[in-house]
């Protein structure tokens, strides 16, 4: 919801290729460090063409002409944050007294409310700026998102800024200041990797099935990133980002953030693996080892859980992002080191 009050909030620590890292969720994704996709591969990021089809019809025309305010705010980001602000309905009122489509508290919409629609839908303000009037909430919405564009761009924290706003959505600009990044709150960075999985439903541009294997285009989608850094805790769905701790200062992936994004496109947006190499490992469809194809994930016990994964290439090589100080790279499944630890095979598609 926009505008509650921000909260101290208890972190997690979990296991992120072998190493405890603070992270708010076992899904939370790490801020983007401004890493640029390679040249010549499939565009992500912010997309700009609206799948209109899970959308309302009768949202449909506010929510693109709400996206026309600023560049930093699409159609399918407004649609994502409306689905999981209310699930669409107009009328929703939350427990802390959020209201409406776009779930303003009341002193947030006293300073924000926009009177662009009458409550019969039609694009005539009506002299009130009403949080249950779906075109008001509309471009209430954008209107206060393209002004959190502009409050975290001034801050001047490197990150993905689709990623800063909605934390600062959330949770508030105050707190992504603070922290220089998507606060360490479960809430917030369960809404941030919510609404970011979600935008590809919503956008006309989101990969679609080539005809392809699945399993071909996990490997092409890590092969991308060879020779990437390796950054303790960082990268996702969207591409390598800042780490933390000894990552804090790389812009990169972990061994199951390289998996997470490879997953992730490959199905086109449809599968989100869990964060962690752990959870990985109990994920999608076990695999026998002597059944293993490429594309299938494969996870390594390292020390006492499995705390290490990647991906197969076949011909008994696999791709993985392996420790602090390396990069992507291609190893071989026959290397003594990894051939003696126990392994788990997962295929996602």
């Amino acid at each position: 919801m926009s505008g509650h009050t921000t909260r101290a909030r208890p972190a997690v620590l979990v296991m992120v290729c072998g190493t405890l890292v603070l992270l708010a969720s076992l899904v939370g994704l790490a801020v983007l460090g401004g890493a640029e996709k390679r040249q010549g591969a499939a565009k992500i990021g912010l997309v700009t063409t609206l799948n209109a089809k899970p959308v309302p019809t009768e949202f449909v025309p506010w929510i693109e002409r709400a996206a026309q305010q600023c560049a930093e705010v699409s159609a399918p980001l407004l649609a994502a944050q409306i689905k999981a602000e209310s699930g669409w309905n107009p009328a929703a009122v939350s427990p802390a007294q959020a209201q409406g489509l776009s779930q303003f508290i009341p002193s947030t919409w006293a300073t924000w409310g926009v009177d662009a629609a009458d409550k019969g839908g039609s694009p005539q303000p009506d002299g009130v700026a009403d949080p249950f009037t779906p075109g008001d909430a509309i471009m209430t919405q954008a209107r206060y998102d393209c002004w959190l564009a502009d409050k975290v761009k001034d801050l001047g924290i490197a990150g993905d800024p689709t990623r800063l706003i909605l934390a600062a959505y959330n949770a508030g600009p105050g707190a992504v200041q603070q922290y220089g990044g998507v606060p360490p709150y479960p809430e917030t960075q369960a809404y941030v990797t919510r609404i970011i999985t979600s935008m590809a439903g919503f956008s006309a541009e989101a990969p679609a099935e080539d005809g392809s294997a699945f399993g071909d285009r996990v490997v092409a989608g890590a092969k991308e990133w060879l020779g990437t850094p390796y950054s303790w805790g960082g990268g996702g769905p969207e591409g390598p980002g800042r780490g933390f701790a000894q990552g804090a200062n790389t812009v990169g992936f972990d061994c199951s953030s390289l998996v997470q994004y490879a997953v992730y496109h490959a199905s086109g947006g449809r599968i989100l693996p869990p964060r962690v190499s752990q959870l990985q490992v109990t994920a999608g469809e076990a695999v026998p080892r002597e059944e293993l194809r490429p594309g299938d994930v494969i996870g390594f016990n390292l020390g006492g859980s499995y705390d290490h994964i990647g991906i197969y290439l076949g011909r008994g090589q696999f791709i993985h992002a392996p420790k602090t100080g390396d990069v992507v790279r291609i190893s071989n499944l026959n290397d003594p080191y990894y051939a003696s630890k126990p392994q788990k095979a997962r295929r996602f598609g």
